[in-house]
């Protein structure tokens, strides 16, 4: 089910995601679907009115802002303006980092 694995990233497409959750639910991909689909909306929506979402032992989503700041054209060197930023951010909870840094 896995697409590409590189030691930094492993690269799933949406469906493969949905297949995987249904396996373990026992649900229908269908239904499955759904609940993904609207996991990731309320999500997207929280994080555009500027709320924090905690999951204890997963993480939090949350925006931060990026201040306008000065930067070089990589081609020309030539000093641009970037405007400021509001990035999404996702912070790992301890369970969670507990997890990946099994060894």
């Amino acid at each position: 089910m896995r697409r590409k694995q590189t030691k930094q990233e492993i690269k799933m497409k949406k469906n493969e995601f949905i297949s995987l959750v249904a396996e373990r639910t026992d649900m229908s991909k269908k239904d499955t679907e759904k609940i993904v689909d609207a996991v990731f909306t309320a999500l997207g929506d929280l994080m555009v009115q500027g709320d924090r979402l905690v999951l204890s032992g997963f993480g939090s989503f949350e925006t931060k802002v990026r201040a306008a700041r000065s930067g070089r054209n990589p081609r020309t060197g030539e000093t641009i303006e970037i405007e400021q930023a509001t990035l999404p951010v996702f912070k790992p909870g301890r369970t969670l980092k507990d997890k990946v840094n099994v060894k």
